[in-house]
């Protein structure tokens, strides 16, 4: 607050400076006018907050005992199945070399079979005396001599020659075979398409 201005003094006085308003302490606040503390109302800085006591405004959290009992019986519900894809494709070419040896691998694989499968033949028939058998029919129907004796004209390795040589001539003839329609189906499938094929997931 600006004073009215006076005549300074002659001379080289220092100027005193003005006084400040001292600050007046209010009184504090008795017990009869002094506001009840509410119960939410928080500690002022620097008191500690009293053991076990909570603010009254904050939510509590639900204990295990006041959580609704339905939600340890809820199931949990099976993801969905996902639905199968398809996808039909069109077998345009084949590659003849790749037939040819497909081919040859499983013609081998045949012509193996059947030479076991002959040799295995003839041992059975040869077990179970029909060998002997059929040397006695034919003596008895035909009157042959008492010396005839299949086994003589189909012996054990003749059956495994002959096997051997039509395993041979197999591996040979399908494995040619399998080439040409290979390239057989190449030139068909140029012209209409090629064969159709539909691929599903598992």
């Amino acid at each position: 607050m600006s004073t009215p201005s006076t005549p300074r003094p002659s001379g080289g006085a220092p100027k005193s400076a003005a006084p400040r308003p001292t600050q007046v302490k209010r009184p504090a606040p008795t017990g009869t006018g002094a506001r009840p503390a509410s119960a939410g109302a928080r500690p002022a800085a620097g008191q500690a907050r009293p053991a076990g006591q909570r603010p009254t405004g904050a939510a509590q959290r639900p204990t295990s005992q006041q959580r609704p009992a339905n939600g340890q019986d809820r199931l949990v519900r099976p993801a969905p199945k996902a639905k199968v894809r398809k996808a039909r494709l069109l077998v345009s070419k084949v590659e003849p070399f790749s037939v040819l040896k497909l081919a040859f691998l499983l013609s081998v694989a045949f012509g193996v079979i059947t030479v076991v499968a002959a040799v295995g033949i003839w041992a059975v028939l040869d077990l179970t005396g029909t060998f002997d058998a059929f040397n006695q029919l034919m003596r008895e129907a035909i009157g042959a001599d008492g010396n005839f004796d299949l086994r003589d004209t189909m012996s054990l390795g003749q059956v495994a020659s002959y096997a051997t040589i039509i395993a041979v001539v197999n591996v040979v003839v399908i494995s040619v075979v399998s080439m040409l329609g290979a390239v057989l189906y190449n030139i068909a499938a140029s012209l209409v398409g090629g064969a159709g094929v539909t691929l599903t997931d598992d």
